[in-house]
């Protein structure tokens, strides 16, 4: 019988050379340039052995045109010290020199104040050309006005704004569509080093209590008067329940009828879908919508979200980051009210289910025209490996391409050992901070040094940027709906703030055209008023002004 297992073995060499051979991965890279542009940023939690709840939540990450030049940079929110212990820490703010290098201009900027900072959303609230940033913090969320040339002014009690309720993720968003941008807040729950509360891993030594130990609290939307002035409709808007644990939030229009809704990530209470009514209020519908618990009829642990149209079906999906055993949830828009998850059959799932995910966004890394999945990782617990020895504390980011037909392929491995660097991962950003056309990476971490990760390669296919002007709507364009039509096929996308993890990506929009050269644009506002523009060249950064049209680039 010695020769029928020959036969056999050598039949089955013979089968594996028949088989096509897999392709070796020629996309675009992620190289870590933190070092070289002059990133020195260490966040720090103020963890001195009590296990704070706090400590292991923060914090976030931004890009942002902070001077006016049309460069983005870079701003990282910082927590502190519990107890004064001769260092001040302070949000960084690190100006874009416009060769791959950033300089630290924090000093004197107005952002360097001490606070238990937690996340970040940007955008010029009053039109003045300038982009704003809001800082959640735990002893009370602060509103920066951007005076200009990087100097910024705390606004928070003149503007009316009150929020110390441990805020999270915040957003940017015209919901009453009268030109002025409000601002959602996701909350997450009831503490204080007072009611701080004992909870443990192996019964012996303390750990991070998860928050069903917690009662939850209230997300606020703050509606924007004018003047620089805003109130708290929270409870009048309908999104005010008071059960809510709040740590991530994304606007997207799911039903399309040109009014912006809010998806909230919910942290072991089932998540909201608040529907806008056009009538200056909101209804929740994440139950009947199936994307207020998992699978298995139960509330996960969500941290991050975003939304957009992966599958070219001209609607936005969701994308939500949950807690380890939980996998990344990719809720499919099915055009009729419901949502599918769809990351359980798909790789998507597979490869995250032992991921804590918090920073996640959809964007075309490889400008191929179709969105592809980043998610940052890392647990909330330094000993998670002694009761759960497949989870790991440090975890490394996952890439995600997409392949069309709901299917994603993971090429974390392709993009090299720095990407794949085990961090403990919190805020997620994407901006191209060069300029090259293509979408680079911003991650922060908890009680560590933030990432910068440059995009190698993704500008080999066409690309195109838009940024939006308003003049009747938002001057951010925020909410605006751009179309852009090539040889790529049809693709859209909505202007929006918030998104990731308590992080604020760049607002304009970048639009991979793989091969083609050239496009169809189109615009609707959200005061209503449609522009289009038919042979767009490729490869250039637009401003498209709601008046005006096409700006000449400067």
């Amino acid at each position: 019988m010695r020769w029928v297992g020959a036969a056999l073995l050598f039949s089955l060499a013979a089968a594996r050379l028949l088989l096509p051979a897999v392709a070796p991965y020629t996309g675009p890279v992620f190289t870590d340039v933190t070092a070289q542009a002059g990133i020195r940023f260490v966040h720090n939690s103020g963890r001195a052995g009590k296990k704070y709840l706090p400590e292991t939540l923060g914090s976030g990450c931004a890009f942002f045109d902070a001077d006016g030049d049309g460069w983005p940079d870079i701003l990282l929110v910082n927590s502190k010290d519990w107890t004064p212990r001769g260092r001040r820490s302070t949000a960084a703010l690190y100006r874009n020199n416009h060769n791959g290098t950033f300089t630290d201009i924090t000093a004197g900027s107005g952002l360097d104040v001490e606070m238990y900072g937690m996340g970040v959303a940007v955008a010029d609230y009053d039109n003045d050309g300038r982009e704003d940033v809001y800082i959640t913090a735990l002893e009370g969320d602060r509103l920066f006005h951007n005076l200009g040339n990087g100097k910024f002014a705390d606004v928070t009690k003149a503007a009316g704004i009150e929020n110390a309720n441990f805020g999270a993720s915040a957003a940017w968003l015209d919901y009453d569509r009268d030109g002025k941008l409000d601002l959602f807040v996701a909350n997450y729950v009831q503490w204080t080093p007072k009611n701080d509360l004992w909870c443990s891993l192996d019964g012996a030594t303390k750990s991070y209590c998860t928050p069903e130990s917690y009662k939850g609290t209230r997300s606020r939307l703050f509606h924007n008067l004018g003047g620089g002035r805003f109130e708290d409709v929270t409870d009048a808007a309908g999104v005010g329940d008071p059960t809510s644990k709040s740590l991530g939030v994304t606007v997207l229009d799911y039903n399309g009828d040109g009014w912006p809704d809010l998806f909230v990530a919910n942290d072991t209470q089932p998540n909201k879908l608040y529907r806008n009514t056009g009538k200056g209020g909101f209804v929740e519908s994440g139950m009947a919508a199936g994307v207020a618990y998992g699978e298995d009829g139960v509330a996960r642990g969500a941290m991050g979200a975003d939304a957009g149209d992966y599958d070219g079906s001209g609607r936005p999906h969701l994308l939500v980051g949950n807690f380890s055993n939980q996998m990344l949830g990719l809720y499919h828009n099915e055009g009729n009210g419901l949502f599918v998850d769809e990351a359980p059959s798909s790789s998507v799932g597979r490869a995250s289910l032992l991921s804590l995910t918090f920073g996640t966004f959809f964007f075309d890394y490889d400008l191929d025209g179709t969105p592809d999945i980043f998610a940052a990782n890392g647990h909330i617990e330094e000993e998670i490996g002694r009761v759960q020895p497949k989870v790991s504390y440090r975890q490394a980011p996952m890439l995600f391409r997409n392949l069309g037909n709901h299917k994603f392929e993971n090429v974390s491995a392709q993009m090299g050992a720095a990407f794949n660097r085990p961090i403990v991962a919190r805020g997620a950003a994407y901006a191209d901070f060069d300029r090259d056309g293509d979408l680079d990476i911003l991650i922060s971490t908890n009680h560590g040094p933030a990432y910068l990760y440059r995009n190698d390669g993704g500008n080999r296919n066409h690309w195109l940027n838009v940024r939006l002007s308003g003049t009747k709507s938002n001057r951010d364009g925020i909410g605006a709906v751009v179309r852009v039509q090539s040889g790529a096929g049809k693709q859209w996308n909505m202007v929006r703030s918030g998104s990731s993890y308590c992080s604020a990506s760049d607002l304009a929009l970048t639009f991979g055209l793989g091969k083609s050269a050239a496009v169809t644009l189109e615009v609707e506002w959200p005061s209503g008023i449609r522009q289009q523009f038919a042979n767009v060249s490729a490869d250039q950064f637009l401003t498209v002004d709601e008046t005006r049209g096409i700006l000449p680039r400067k």
